[in-house]
């Protein structure tokens, strides 16, 4: 024994490593539902386990259905709400309009056609839709959600802080359809918003990052 003092409980370096299991699994950002079983357990491991976790937890929210929708539907915004809440115009408006917004989730519509500007140089006889157009998608259509939440829902501006685990799986051409899923990570807390992004093509993911953004009131 290392302590000095006399132990409070007969068990209590037990009792230390079970609230460090707890502690460092709440990183998680979400409860568990199952048992755990930990041998020696320690803060490096626990953290290590956590990340797997977290990183398993991201891949399921990602991979649960290929978003469906109606063409039919009315929209939960048109492009002129979208207008409203995002200071965006062409050619640098990604969004064109939303299909669906839940407590933790939007569904974002984007139409790629030819007549895009960017296509006479992102090349030439070989129209791409670049990847970071992608990303600022992602980045829209999760502002989109965030200002949602807000009482005056206008005169905001969204920055990016951070991207991470950015993949590109499939190329995005004319004609295609983006359907832009954001899926809340953590509680938004202090103008931070965590988002993960990902984008489909019909039954195809495309692209998808975990996008890290602060909304900002614009002082008129």
């Amino acid at each position: 024994m290392l302590n000095t003092t006399d132990l409070k409980y007969k068990n209590e370096p037990a009792r230390h490593k079970l609230l460090d299991v707890i502690g460092d699994l709440s990183l998680i950002g979400k409860p568990i539902k199952g048992k755990i079983v930990a041998t020696k357990p320690g803060h490096s491991i626990n953290i290590e386990f956590a990340k797997i976790l977290k990183k398993l937890a991201i891949e399921q929210k990602k991979n649960f259905g290929v978003p469906k929708y109606d063409l039919n539907a009315t929209p939960k915004m048109n492009i002129n709400e979208i207008m409203e809440l995002l200071p965006h115009r062409y050619p640098f408006l990604l969004v064109d309009k939303v299909l669906d917004i839940t407590h933790d989730c939007i569904y974002g519509l984007k139409n790629v056609t030819m007549n895009e500007g960017f296509f006479q140089g992102h090349f030439p006889n070989n129209p791409v839709f670049p990847g970071v157009l992608q990303i600022e998608a992602m980045a829209q259509t999760g502002g989109l959600f965030a200002l949602s939440l807000q009482e005056d829902s206008k005169g905001w501006d969204t920055y990016f802080l951070k991207i991470d685990n950015c993949k590109f799986k499939h190329k995005v051409l004319p004609g295609d359809t983006l359907i832009i899923k954001m899926q809340l990570l953590m509680p938004i807390r202090r103008g931070i918003v965590q988002m993960q992004g990902t984008i489909y093509v019909g039954n195809k993911v495309v692209s998808e990052a975990e996008l890290t953004a602060q909304i900002v009131k614009r002082n008129n």
